[in-house]
C-alpha cells in the first residue's frame, strides 16, 4: 500500500502581489487611492504590496476587504519580509537613474549628514518618503522628499 502525501499550496508574497497588481488593474485604481482607503501613504503602501513592507494586520485586512483578495493573503502579508534583489545595477531606465543619483551623490549626502548628525546613518526602517509633481515651464519635475530617523553608531 503506498502512502500518499498532499503537500497543502503555500501562498506567497509573490501570489499576493500578483493578485493585488491584477485587482488593481482591473478596478482602474491608483496606489494614491488604495493608500487612502487603508490609511497609509501612497509610497509604503506600494513598497508593502511589492513584498518590501510587512502590513500591520489592521491594514492587512483592509487591503485584502478593499481588493477583494483571499482572507489566506492577509497572514502572507503580515509576515516579516525577505528583501531581494535581482540584480546588481538596475536596467529599467526609472530605477537605473535612482541607482545613478545614489553612485554620484551618496557620498556627498553620507558627508553632509556626518557634519549635521555625526556619523552614522539614516534609517530606512523608521522612514517617509513623498513624492510629488512640482510644475515648471522648462518640463515638469518630480521631487523626492526623503526622512528616516539618525541613528548614530554606537561606540564600543
Amino acid at each position: 500500500m503506498k502512502d500518499t502525501f498532499e503537500r497543502p499550496v503555500m501562498m506567497t508574497m509573490e501570489d499576493v502581489t500578483v493578485m493585488i497588481l491584477s485587482a488593481k488593474k482591473q478596478a482602474g485604481l491608483t496606489w494614491e487611492g488604495i493608500a487612502d482607503s487603508i490609511g497609509m501613504s501612497p509610497v509604503w503602501t506600494h513598497s508593502a504590496c511589492m513584498g518590501m513592507n510587512a502590513f500591520p494586520k489592521d491594514k492587512a485586512e483592509l487591503l485584502v476587504a478593499k481588493m477583494g483578495l483571499p482572507q489566506e493573503a492577509v497572514s502572507v502579508m503580515t509576515e516579516p519580509p525577505t528583501k531581494v534583489w535581482s540584480q546588481a545595477v538596475p536596467t529599467d531606465p526609472c530605477i537605473y537613474r535612482l541607482y545613478e543619483i545614489v553612485g554620484v551623490y551618496g557620498p556627498t549626502i553620507k558627508a553632509l549628514i556626518e557634519e549635521k548628525f555625526g556619523v552614522g546613518i539614516m534609517s530606512a526602517i523608521d522612514f517617509d518618503m513623498q513624492i510629488t509633481r512640482v510644475e515648471n515651464p522648462k518640463g515638469d519635475r518630480v521631487k523626492l522628499e526623503m526622512s528616516g530617523k539618525f541613528l548614530g553608531y554606537n561606540s564600543w
